[in-house]
């Protein structure tokens, strides 16, 4: 049994990754795609449809007016270029939100949330969509290739052109960007707070106003990444 979605977005662009990104999952099925938030009203009321991958700004209709006008609620993820949403896309009880430019992997880490949903078990092992058997990755640093576990880093600190990774054991300091060990890093325990700092999310021991405490550190939750991140932490 497949998953039927539908993609609204006014750029052609995202909606022809997303239905890409859709097709190179095999119980996802498209079965529409619109460039406004007005025509899927109808096709909805309809239509069976179990999940919408929606845009929020867009003009005349945006997704939030869209999302208050359904009489009924399939799964949302929504998919927009601005982090400002994410206390409301909370308040709706979205399934996620992903923000442009969106990669595959953090598709499939949306995917898998409602796939779970929709039959209540994890993917068995021959279904999944996305695995990540590694539990490590190994950087270049200046004497040495390194691996790292993990499990094993708190966070990682941005100090100009390097990144220190503060592990338990210590600090490694590597000549690589934000965006590249991001890639590495598995996305649904890592999260930017601030243009200088990823954290572990399950080394966070407490979170008060805009900061956040691992271990004997206290790091700052910049307003630019700060609604995202309060979304990763409800699970969202």
């Amino acid at each position: 049994m497949k998953i039927k979605c539908i993609v609204i977005d006014d750029e052609i662009p995202a909606i022809e990754q997303m239905t890409e990104y859709i097709q190179r999952v095999p119980f996802l099925e498209c079965t529409g795609t619109y460039n406004n938030a007005i025509e899927p009203l109808s096709f909805l009321a309809n239509n069976k449809v179990d999940l919408v991958f929606l845009d929020i700004e867009m003009e005349g209709f945006t997704g939030i007016q869209f999302l208050k006008a359904l009489h009924f609620h399939p799964q949302i993820i929504l998919t927009t270029a601005y982090d400002s949403y994410a206390i409301e896309a909370f308040n709706m009880n979205v399934a996620d939100y992903l923000l442009k430019p969106i990669s595959f992997e953090r598709f499939i880490q949306a995917i898998e949330k409602v796939y779970q949903q929709f039959y209540d078990h994890k993917p068995a092992e021959g279904d999944r969509v996305r695995q990540n058997p590694r539990s490590f990755f190994f950087v270049k640093t200046e004497f040495r290739i390194q691996r790292i576990d993990f499990d094993d880093i708190l966070f990682i600190e941005g100090m100009k052109e390097y990144l220190c990774i503060h592990t338990r054991s210590g600090k490694i300091m590597v000549l690589q960007s934000f965006a590249n060990i991001l890639r590495e890093l598995p996305p649904d325990n890592f999260c930017r707070v601030h243009k200088s700092f990823i954290v572990a999310i399950n080394k966070i021991d407490k979170v008060k106003r805009n900061r956040l405490f691992v271990n004997s550190h206290v790091i700052p939750i910049s307003e630019t990444y700060k609604d995202a991140f309060m979304l990763f932490l409800s699970g969202k």
